[in-house]
């Protein structure tokens, strides 16, 4: 059964269910895939979506990277499983698809990425997708073959879009519903699942900071309503033991706000624990001397601070007593 792209051959494995989908402009299509190379005639499993772990979701009509996806899932119906083999010529950009496919999947399952950076230039050809079965691709196209199961359908305002495929005016709205189940969370205990709401919040205030121009009033109102979800967002890291990205983000917040007690005092913790005893210090410090109610509790920190240094330099000692000794 050919589509109507002559450089494509469908071969329906099962028929599906009712008619083919309208398919409108914003539509969501999910649904996991197999991906083949045709080697000298034989199969050789690149990719499957339901190996990885995740289904694959496509928005119709938003100019997605390999387009023949978007065709193919046109001629198709809800629980359709089908074969299509594509002329090398229409699937160009797979390993791209595919490299970026699987390391969004390893960051949902905060696995470490190394992103390698594919590049070109009049000496090079480009280098490595960080997959070596993706690198063949490189070497020059090739035919693939795709195994569809088209899992749903869902047409705009069915399905609840992620911060890129939202419009300004919807970022905007989305703000404060991301920082109220971000707090539900904190209350529950749930703090990486919290840091996750503040950092959507946070991408999109900077999405929409993007648009403006720096230094004009809007861009400041937005850059200052960036605070209160970093400095929640360094709670949920400093709870769970993530201290250098609390160092990170309170340093943010007094690049905008240089007497921010909060920050200065969650800075001073993440440095206490990160073994920066001069910077936890002058931290805890600064913090007290803008918030006096602080004084007690800084002078247990820092009380705790003056002994793990006293246990450090006695560790210190006690090593080269030893080193002298042999």
């Amino acid at each position: 059964m050919a589509s109507n792209n002559q450089k494509v051959v469908k071969e329906v494995l099962y028929p599906g269910e009712g008619d083919i989908p309208a398919f409108p402009h914003g539509s969501k299509a999910v649904f996991h895939f197999k991906t083949f190379l045709m080697e000298q005639s034989e199969k050789q499993e690149l990719d499957c979506s339901r190996k990885i772990g995740q289904p694959f979701e496509l928005l119709m009509g938003k100019k997605f990277k390999l387009e023949i996806w978007e065709e193919l899932i046109k001629t198709m119906r809800v629980k359709e499983v089908a074969r299509f083999t594509c002329d090398k010529s229409v699937v160009a950009g797979y390993h791209f698809v595919s490299k970026n496919f699987r390391n969004a999947v390893k960051k949902n399952k905060g696995e470490h990425v190394h992103d390698h950076h594919e590049h070109s230039c009049s000496f090079s050809a480009v280098t490595t997708t960080g997959y070596a079965d993706l690198d063949v691709l490189l070497t020059g196209e090739k035919d693939l073959i795709f195994e569809i199961e088209l899992i749903s359908v869902n047409k705009p305002g069915e399905y609840k879009k992620e911060t890129w495929q939202m419009d300004p005016k919807e970022k905007l709205a989305a703000i404060p519903k991301y920082k109220e189940e971000g707090n539900e969370l904190y209350v529950d205990g749930k703090y990486k699942d919290a840091a996750e709401k503040y950092a959507e919040a946070l991408g999109c205030l900077e999405q929409l900071s993007i648009r403006e121009k720096p230094g004009d009033e809007e861009w400041v109102k937005l850059d200052q309503m960036k605070i209160p979800f970093l400095l929640n967002f360094s709670q949920c890291k400093l709870l769970l033991g993530e201290y250098y990205e609390v160092i990170k983000h309170t340093s943010t917040v007094l690049e905008k706000d240089k007497d921010n007690v909060k920050a200065l005092f969650r800075r001073a913790k993440a440095h206490k624990a990160c073994w920066d005893p001069e910077e936890a210090r002058s931290d805890f410090k600064r913090a007290a001397e803008l918030d006096p109610s602080l004084t007690k509790v800084v002078r247990k920190e820092v009380s705790e601070l003056d002994q793990m240094i006293k246990d450090h330099n006695a560790e210190d000692r006690e090593k080269m007593k030893k080193l002298f000794a042999a």
